[in-house]
């Protein structure tokens, strides 16, 4: 699977599948091996939902589940909030209804998840899976309901109000919490591999943090994840021209929180424009100067977190040394600003908060929500 930008792209990954790619192998092009060609949507947001339905027609939905990361990154590799931390009610409303209409179409008993993308209030349905997804034990975890339970006796032909009436299926804790799923990546293991997400799925595992705010809740995920968000230090920003108007606000909660800020030369120009303080302006990578770049700073330790958001093929390529820097070192890389923005609220939120652990079993006794 490849991601492509422009012609060039695609007949580079053309060619790259008919020779050496699985078309190669399989003994090249052909009407029973075609190549499926999707146009991808930037700046959405990916959504999953998880649902269970029974013979009489009801459905209940488990959870919707918000991603941090952008979509077009693989669902397994990106992190997810429920309940939802930024999307507006309408919007809930008309994912669950799109979620009973695909359930009914299909005639769903037992689990069913459908994955999203929302951009600009519009919803777009990616695809629909009518079995149990990997979130499912996240969401049962978030909500304390046995889900895989529940499902698995709907598909034995019980229905949900019996389900209900047994004590079973009950409603979900709810109300003064949220929890963050986090994917964990191998990357440590395998340094000379590029850590850009996508949509190839990465993940080794995955980790949970929950507590009273979407911050913290982040903030524990990474922790759990082995990325323990710092709380001073310098971050080195390189925005693609694109995410600079959204990466300025993040920009400016990192210097309130008292980090000083890291810049190539054009980005130190267009932050200082904005009245953002740049304390150190380094060369781009590979220019050829021999004056300090990011990957000199990461090495030398004076950099604690980098927030590099690639777009397209030319910036993609000219992070990949930040990003082998980053994982070579241990330093935290941020390859989203929607990523950077949550850091930094868990930053903030982790400062002022002493945290408190509880186990799943206190979180969900009696039904009665436990403030972390």
């Amino acid at each position: 699977m490849s991601i492509v930008y422009d012609d060039e792209g695609l007949l580079a990954a053309m060619d790259e599948l008919s020779r050496f790619g699985s078309l190669g192998r399989e003994g090249g092009l052909s009407s029973s091996r075609p190549v499926l060609i999707d146009r991808f949507l930037e700046d959405a947001v990916e959504v999953d939902v998880d649902a269970i339905r029974d013979a009489t027609g009801e459905l209940v939905i488990g959870g919707v589940m918000e991603h941090v990361e952008e979509a077009g990154v693989h669902s397994g590799d990106s992190a997810c909030a429920l309940p939802p931390y930024d999307l507006q009610p309408q919007v809930i409303r008309v994912l669950e209804q799109y979620t009973a209409a695909i359930a009914e179409a299909l005639d769903v008993r037992g689990l069913v998840n459908v994955q999203y993308a929302v951009k600009e209030g519009q919803v777009f349905v990616i695809e629909a899976n009518p079995r149990a997804s990997r979130t499912v034990p996240f969401v049962a975890k978030a909500t304390g309901v046995p889900l895989a339970k529940v499902a698995a006796r709907v598909m034995a032909g019980a229905t949900l109000a019996e389900l209900r009436e047994e004590g079973l299926l009950r409603p979900p804790v709810s109300g003064g919490h949220i929890s963050v799923k986090e994917a964990v990546l191998p990357f440590d293991r395998f340094p000379d591999v590029d850590t850009l997400l996508g949509p190839e799925m990465r993940s080794t595992g995955e980790v949970m943090g929950i507590d009273a705010s979407f911050g913290l809740a982040f903030a524990k995920s990474q922790l759990a994840a082995g990325d323990r968000l710092p709380s001073e230090g310098c971050v080195f920003l390189s925005l693609a021209d694109r995410d600079k108007d959204a990466g300025l606000g993040v920009a400016v909660r990192f210097v309130e929180l008292g980090f000083c800020l890291a810049a190539t030369s054009g980005t130190a120009a267009w932050l200082e424009a904005a009245g953002v303080p740049v304390k150190t302006v380094v060369a781009k990578v590979g220019d050829g100067t021999g004056q300090p770049d990011a990957v000199d700073l990461i090495a030398d330790g004076c950099v604690q977190v980098v927030v590099n958001t690639p777009r397209g093929g030319g910036s993609r390529s000219d992070g990949a040394h930040i990003r082998k820097a980053c994982t070579v070192h241990g330093v935290v890389c941020l390859t989203t600003v929607a990523a950077a923005r949550a850091a930094a609220a868990g930053i903030a939120e982790w400062g002022a908060t002493t945290l408190r652990v509880r186990t799943l079993q206190e979180h969900h006794a009696d039904g009665q929500d436990i403030l972390y």
